[in-house]
């Protein structure tokens, strides 16, 4: 696991507020609006998401849709290329898709064929793991490409939801975690 900078843990608590009953009663949403609006506070969060694949990755995959806030700095901070993972429909040229199942019914994600070369070391980046079932489907779609997913990483993480069971052997980093750890 990477070692994140103190310096996160008062950023992470004081710009991510919760609201409570949203988007339904009994549901706590993590607003991440207020880390988004801090130039200083959002460089720190993307360096720190960065800084474990510097050299490590050659793409990375971006999550819609709000995966693609971190995914993109993310991508310009390591020096590589992005690939956007959209829902059905979004995409303008030939497309891989991959099914999933949800609690109620089932979904699909696209990317472009062409996406990305064969070997490709991939880093799939989302703003929050929860069930895991979006990041488990971009794994699939990566491998069907001929892409390797080295990591996932993430800003936040739904706990009790076993997301991060539903990687497989993919590590998973949850820039969060660092509210979990002593100072």
């Amino acid at each position: 696991m990477p070692i994140y900078p103190k310096a996160l843990r008062p950023v992470l608590t004081s710009l991510i507020r919760d609201v409570p009953d949203f988007p339904e009663p009994g549901v706590v949403f993590k607003d991440i609006t207020p880390l988004l609006g801090s130039p200083e506070a959002f460089a720190l969060v993307i360096g720190s998401m960065a800084a474990a694949f510097d050299g490590r990755v050659d793409k990375v995959a971006a999550l819609e849709a709000r995966g693609f806030l971190f995914a993109a700095p993310i991508a310009i901070t390591l020096g590589v290329g992005l690939i956007p993972i959209r829902k059905p429909g979004k995409l303008p040229y030939d497309v891989l898709e991959e099914a999933y199942n949800l609690e109620y019914g089932s979904d699909a994600i696209e990317m472009h064929a062409d996406a990305l070369i064969e070997g490709e070391r991939v880093l799939l980046v989302d703003d929050v793991i929860a069930t895991g079932g979006t990041l488990a489907a971009a794994i699939r779609l990566i491998d069907r490409a001929g892409g390797e997913v080295v990591a996932a990483t993430a800003l936040l993480e739904v706990p009790g939801l076993g997301g991060r069971a539903r990687l497989g052997d993919i590590p998973s980093y949850v820039l969060g975690d660092v509210l979990n750890h002593p100072a």
